[in-house]
């Protein structure tokens, strides 16, 4: 018997055999560590794009981290299924739960913190006999100092409402330790938010030096969000080095300094 992230525990007799990923970020750290093992997979797992390949054999799609088949989860006898507080509903989590499937459910809020879950995950829950690769390289790519400190940043997820990344989550850190630390907005109680619901003059007015808007959840596009901060200094970037913890987090840094770099004369 061990204990997941929440400290619920996980009952696993042996190494579990047969997984279910219910995360892309989880998905891609599975299929590059113990793919034989997938056997399920979000429609939205799509890293790695041959994961059927390296599984060998077809992954059943589950549904979505939001609505799961869980018909669907349960006719694959999973004994792991690996989910996301951050990603995936508390009542699907108890549900599958109830119904006799062991649920790993992960949790992060810092760069060291998504390290230490990863290395839970593979070493206790899935039994590997050393960390996967990856994670050996982003546990050296995130042991050095941060960077240094490049311009401060808004980065919005949604519109209509508009919602930003707040200070109490793993993307806030991980942007921090890359020199990017978020810019304090008005909102009550911003030191404790997550995901807050702030309005586009807010961002407008704000001293960021940098507004980024991730391609995900919300489609932003350049000509669908850039337009209402006229004369700002806008960039979209993709979610995956932003907020999947797992083997993004090799070159995450490298990444996201790379495509907020200056733009051309």
């Amino acid at each position: 018997m061990t204990t997941d992230d929440l400290g619920h525990p996980v009952d696993l007799a042996a190494p579990p055999r047969r997984v279910v990923g219910l995360v892309p970020s989880l998905t891609e750290a599975l299929a590059l560590s113990c793919p034989e093992r997938v056997v399920g997979a979000t429609r939205f797992c799509v890293l790695p794009p041959d994961l059927d390949e390296r599984a060998g054999h077809p992954v059943v799609r589950v549904g979505g981290p939001k609505d799961p088949d869980l018909g669907a989860i349960l006719a694959l006898a999973p004994e792991l299924v690996v989910a996301s507080k951050e990603e995936n509903r508390r009542e699907d989590v108890e549900a599958l739960r109830a119904a006799g499937a062991p649920v790993w459910v992960t949790d992060a809020a810092t760069v060291d913190g998504a390290l230490v879950s990863m290395g839970r995950l593979f070493g206790r829950a899935l039994g590997l006999g050393s960390p996967p690769d990856w994670l050996r390289r982003a546990r050296r790519a995130w042991a050095g100092a941060d960077g240094p400190v490049v311009s401060s940043v808004v980065v919005c997820i949604w519109r209509d409402p508009w919602m930003v990344i707040g200070p109490r989550t793993y993307a806030a850190d991980l942007l921090r330790r890359t020199g990017l630390p978020l810019a304090e907005l008005p909102v009550a109680g911003w030191d404790r938010q997550r995901y807050p619901v702030v309005d586009p003059g807010t961002i407008r007015r704000s001293d960021a030096g940098l507004i980024v808007l991730l391609d995900a959840p919300y489609p932003f596009a350049p000509d669908d969000g850039p337009e209402c901060f006229p004369g700002r200094d806008v960039r979209i970037l993709p979610e995956r080095p932003v907020v999947w913890y797992g083997p993004g987090m090799v070159d995450a840094r490298d990444r996201i300094r790379a495509l907020l770099g200056p733009r051309p004369a």
